[in-house]
């Protein structure tokens, strides 16, 4: 079945309304063997695609991935990226920032693990932790130590949405292409799985205190992830909103935004000159 990707991208400026936005769509597989079948099949062109990438070192990709807890980050990563080599992907997660992190700017963490050209980096949780947990928590913004001085009331999210367009815009213009993909997960479905977290012991140590907290402040990132996918969702850098709450469609989903964005750098191997094939002719002789 053919999935449609625009139909999850945001439009630059358009507020998404997340609580208009589908978290469950009909799903693009009409079997568990079908929907394993069309996964292998994007892997498998992922794994090509990669390798022309790492071949030809001339652009590299950035996969953010954002979500309320329990929405599926983990399992998109090791299931969609699964067949990828693991030379050309660094995966970083995002947790509170360490005393070091703290005395630089918000986004410096971030730039010291961006991908090399060829390579695949993927986000797990990302600086717009600094838009999203940061803002619904306004006592972590307090423990950053900014400066106060020139601070308009209300401005702080739009200078940093400005900060990370212009980021974005940077490294588009340098070779990485951003793919930005929030996990569309509702509420209800989020419960179901935090109750079977509880009730299987294998699954308890992934569930504690924050899980419980954050949930109490879902309405307060519902309102921050609209700002902020609004704001920052852009042409060569967009937010695609992936309803969730079936897993096995939601990789799927995902699996075919990678698949498409590498697709239109339409690489290449590197060629070699006629000089170079010689001394490879010539090469062959002598092993033979």
């Amino acid at each position: 079945m053919k999935i449609d990707t625009e139909e999850f991208r945001v439009r630059a400026g358009k507020k998404p309304h997340l609580g208009k936005r589908p978290t469950l769509v009909e799903p693009f597989y009409r079997s568990k063997e079908e929907y394993r079948k069309s996964l292998d099949a994007d892997i498998g062109k992922l794994r090509g695609l990669q390798d022309r990438l790492y071949a030809s070192n001339a652009y590299s990709i950035l996969f953010i991935l954002q979500a309320m807890d329990s929405a599926g980050k983990d399992g998109v990563i090791k299931h969609v990226m699964s067949g990828v080599n693991p030379q050309g992907c660094q995966v970083f997660s995002f947790k509170h920032p360490s005393e070091e992190e703290l005395d630089h700017d918000f986004l410096w963490r971030a730039e010291r693990n961006l991908p090399e050209r060829g390579r695949i980096g993927i986000f797990n949780r990302s600086y717009y932790e600094e838009v999203l947990v940061v803002r619904v928590h306004p006592e972590i913004l307090a423990a950053e130590r900014l400066p106060s001085d020139g601070a308009r009331p209300g401005s702080t999210w739009k200078e940093r949405y400005r900060s990370i367009n212009g980021l974005e815009r940077h490294l588009h213009a340098n070779g990485t292409r951003i793919v930005k993909v929030f996990l569309h997960l509702s509420k209800a479905e989020q419960k179901k799985r935090f109750l079977a977290r509880i009730d299987d012991p294998a699954k308890n140590w992934k569930f504690g205190d924050t899980d419980m907290k954050e949930r109490g402040f879902w309405k307060q990132y519902m309102e921050a992830y609209e700002d902020c996918l609004a704001a920052t969702s852009g042409k060569d850098s967009p937010w695609y909103v992936v309803p969730a709450d079936d897993k096995e469609n939601a990789r799927l989903i995902v699996s075919r935004i990678l698949v498409e964005t590498l697709e239109k750098l339409r690489l290449e191997y590197p060629r070699v000159d006629e000089a170079q094939r010689s001394k490879l002719r010539e090469y062959r002789k002598q092993l033979t």
